[in-house]
This record gives structure tokens, sequence and C-alpha cells, in this order.
């Protein structure tokens, strides 16, 4: 079976089961998906890693939260594994999209990953970091996931600024050189947002908001 018709065998079993989930995934849908998927094949190419590998794991890479909300990605290893298979990737096709889709998770990832994990990491980090998306997609952050403004802010600050520090926030030249700026501003929001609830004037605000039921 060829890698195109695998894939889009694999594509429409997902597209399947975001659409099942819709109402649910606020945050990681499917515009998540697709776009990640985009990113990571333009990443991909642009550092000649295997593409066909970094699609598959770019489209399964969150299945994880139709299993369990607020989970991390080896929640949905055996649904990875299924949907895989059922399109025509053979084991070690399998256990290599596994191994890709860990090693690029923002909260473990480390200095030392394959290109693969590279293209994909960047294409998932970078739909962090676009300006839009703490404007419209936080709330659905905390929505979907059942968290509140300060446990986002203090997940994004503690696995994002180590990345940043370490110049590894993204791996490719060209996920650098097109919008390390747009990171770097974002990822400082982030970090005036937790300092914010130091200040009691602000706290007492979104107390208060909270008790109106606002927030």
């Amino acid at each position: 079976m060829s890698d195109n018709i695998k894939f889009a065998l694999l594509n429409s079993k997902v597209e399947k089961l975001y659409q099942e989930n819709k109402s649910t995934l606020l945050f990681h849908g499917w515009h998540h998906i697709t776009f990640v998927m985009r990113k990571a094949i333009e990443f991909s190419d642009a550092i000649q890693a295997e593409t066909d590998i970094v699609k598959a794991a770019a489209i399964t890479h969150d299945l994880n939260y139709i299993v369990k909300p607020n989970s991390e990605p080896e929640e949905a290893k055996p649904l990875r594994s299924q949907l895989l298979s059922e399109s025509g990737y053979s084991p070690t096709e399998i256990q290599r999209i596994e191994s890709i889709v860990m090693e690029a998770h923002t909260g473990t990832r480390g200095a030392q990953i394959s290109e693969e994990g590279k293209a994909l990491s960047d294409a998932d980090t970078l739909f962090k970091s676009l300006p839009t998306t703490p404007i419209l997609f936080a709330s659905k952050y905390i929505t979907q996931n059942k968290v509140d403004i300060y446990k986002l802010a203090e997940k994004v600050t503690s696995e994002q600024n180590p990345l940043m520090e370490q110049d590894i926030y993204f791996y490719t030249d060209v996920a650098k050189k097109k919008y390390l700026s747009w990171a770097k501003a974002n990822l400082q929001v982030w970090n005036y947002v937790k300092d914010s609830f130091n200040d009691p004037d602000v706290q007492e605000m979104l107390d208060t908001a909270k008790a109106a039921g606002i927030l």
C-alpha cells in the first residue's frame, strides 16, 4: 500500500473522530490538528526529514485529548496504534510515529530529537505562540481542560521558559526566522499574566468577577 493511500485512510479515520468530539475539543480540535499538520509538512520539507512519517505523527499527536481530558500523549498510544494499523502502517512505522509524537511533546522535549520530531515540535509549538492563540483560544483551553487562567499561565511559563532559555523553543531555522519574534512576545505576555496574580488588586478583581459569574 502506498504512503498516500495509507495517509488518506488515516486522515479519514482521525477526522471522523474529531468531528464526533468537536463539542469538547475546543482547543485541540480539528482546526489545531490541520494547522499543525500543514506546518509540520513545511518544516519537514525544509530540513529534508521523512515527511510521510511526520504527517502521520502530526495528525495523531493529540489523540490523548479524545481519550481523556487534560492528559499526556502516552494516554493515546493504544488508540494511535489501532488507527495506524487499520490504515496500513507497519509495526515498525507505528513504533517510529509513537517515538516522534513523544519526543516532540512540549512538556518533555529536549535538545536531542530526530529531524522528524523537530518538524512536528515546531509546528505544534507554533500554534501555541501564534498572536491569535491567546486571544481566541486560551479560554477554549481553559474550558476544554477544566483549568483556570493561573494554572494555564503556570503550565505555559514552566514548560516554555526553559525551552526559550536553551534556544530550543524552535528547532528548525525556518521556524526561528519566521516566528521566533512572535514566540518571544507571546511568552512574555504569559510571564506577565502569571506575575499579575501577585498583585492583590488584580486578584480581588478576578475574585469579584468569579463571584458575579463572569469568570
